[in-house]
């Protein structure tokens, strides 16, 4: 998977399409786990429930592109495997290189689905 600034090269991401995407059932994702989820044209998303909260950000850290749902999650951050860039899942803030963030999401639980608008 590519990173972020190659990708799209000049950095900018593109432009969101404001649509609910239904992502499946809320129990197929346990408080504590973190899943990949594939939204349009290979782009993925990852997921993790914290205490029955969903975040959603992009998959790809902007280092090396190292899948995020793979990585360590301890508390509200998850820390690549690759390299320990350390991101916050609820803002995609990157808390060791604060100018790499990644995309982050609002996710809707809605009748026990989880969405989320890309």
């Amino acid at each position: 998977m590519q990173s972020i600034t190659s990708k799209f090269g000049d950095g900018k991401r593109p432009a969101r399409e404001n649509i609910l995407v239904t992502i499946g059932r809320i129990e197929d994702l346990p408080p504590g786990r973190s899943a990949t989820v594939e939204i349009r044209d290979g782009e993925e998303l990852a997921l993790y429930n914290i205490d029955g909260e969903i975040f959603a950000i992009g998959n790809s850290c902007p280092h090396k592109g190292a899948p995020l749902a793979e990585g360590n999650l301890c508390g509200h951050v998850v820390e690549c495997d690759w390299h320990g860039w350390r991101f916050d899942v609820r803002t995609g803030d990157c808390l060791n290189r604060p100018s790499y963030p990644v995309e982050s999401y609002e996710v809707i639980l809605e009748d026990g689905w989880i969405k989320v608008r890309i």
